[in-house]
């Protein structure tokens, strides 16, 4: 077995984990339990001390959730390096031990002689003291929710990973997972973190997937992976397989659900003014109304941006007609759908949520009611032919 040259450090941050660390120290007399171990003001101690390690290249066995270590950890895999520490996770009431991070520093030799101790197997993918490199970094779009609507290659993906990295609500949409797929879930705002984190694993050989609701490449989780790639200059993240997956989007499964209103020229625009000036949605918004595209409105308001969708309607208002048709389509796919029809000229903002995408017809955009009572809106494929002059 791989020798471990410096004792690990041993880092708990709850009752459960204290119990589970005290049951490890107690058998490995090699492991040094950090002052913060057990204390029961440890959180935000045992965030630093477990940083402060990797940066030494010391190892670290933290009693905790996988995703949570990696996202503490996310910001520095920027400069890591051979000399990072190896980093082994334990669960809480130790019914799992994996190798995280440094399995050529000697992650997998810790992990496995922690798991003779809680009596467990660890979560390591081959014996051998090599891995398969390079790794594969998937990026796969879920689609709308419902897993009739995912791709299949997404769902192959899926299957083979060994490291399943995303939002919470998404990570659980991708399910149901193997006992030996190793869950990393997160908060919904820290794509950058998980965008490292994925790339880190991945570049210790292992094969990990990041999910996105819808396409991934549609205001998801791609454009966060390749900009991490792009602003890093490790070469072990470069030789990494990187694949992304296409997913349909909220705007596709919307319209495929009342017809076919993006059957002609159409755009998605985002009403977020998170990471780019309202100065330029509106801008956009009012060259896209000008040029009579279908618009296809994403993230239309939260309870953080509660006027944004009154001011675009506004914007939408001075150039559409008032019975230009609206699609509002919520939760396409998932059992709370509806999808439903107003005009331009009756839609409330009060009835539009961040789980909602709002599609405004073009000019030419119909809507009709079937004779069972169902509606339907449609854009032509063909547009009007300007008038011959005289």
């Amino acid at each position: 077995m791989e020798r471990i040259e410096q004792g690990p450090l041993l880092l708990a941050t709850s009752a459960r984990g204290r119990v589970t660390a005290g049951r490890i120290a107690a058998a490995c007399d090699e492991i040094n339990p950090h002052p913060c171990a057990f204390s029961t003001e440890a959180e935000q101690g045992c965030d630093e001390a477990l940083r402060a390690s990797y940066r030494a290249g010391l190892p670290c066995v933290v009693l905790g959730e996988v995703g949570a270590v990696a996202v503490t950890l996310a910001p520095l895999l920027d400069a890591r390096g051979d000399h990072a520490g190896a980093v082994v996770v334990v669960a809480e009431d130790g019914s799992a031990v994996v190798p995280l991070l440094g399995a050529a520093r000697g992650a997998d030799a810790l992990a496995e002689r922690i798991a003779e101790v809680l009596g467990v197997r660890a979560a390591i993918t081959a014996v051998e003291p090599s891995r398969p490199r390079p790794g594969r970094l998937a990026v796969v779009g879920l689609g709308p929710g419902a897993h009739a609507l995912m791709a299949p290659a997404a769902r192959l993906e899926l299957d083979r990973a060994q490291d399943i990295i995303g939002y919470n609500t998404y990570v659980e949409m991708a399910g149901p997972f193997r006992p030996d797929q190793v869950i990393h879930g997160s908060d919904n705002r820290c794509e950058m973190d998980r965008a490292r984190a994925a790339f880190a694993l991945a570049a210790e050989g292992r094969h990990v997937v990041v999910v996105s609701s819808g396409d991934p490449g549609v205001f998801a989780m791609a454009t966060a992976v390749l900009e991490a790639l792009d602003e890093h200059a490790e070469p072990a993240w470069h030789a990494v397989e990187l694949a992304v997956v296409p997913g349909i989007s909220a705007a596709q499964a919307a319209a495929a659900r009342i017809g076919a209103p993006l059957g002609h020229d159409f755009c998605i625009l985002s009403l977020s003014d998170n990471l780019k000036p309202w100065s330029q949605i509106v801008h956009r918004l009012e060259l896209a109304a000008r040029a009579d595209l279908v618009i296809a409105c994403y993230n239309p308001i939260s309870r953080a941006r509660p006027w944004q969708l009154g001011e675009a309607l506004t914007v939408l208002r001075g150039v559409r007609d008032a019975d230009t048709p609206v699609v509002l389509g919520r939760d396409v796919g998932r059992p709370a759908e509806r999808v439903r029809v107003t005009t331009l000229g009756a839609l409330d903002p009060q009835e539009v949520d961040m789980r909602t995408v709002v599609i405004v017809g073009s000019s030419q955009t119909r809507h009709f009611s079937a004779p069972e009572g169902r509606d339907w809106v449609y854009t032509p494929r063909w547009y009007p032919q300007p008038a011959e002059q005289d």
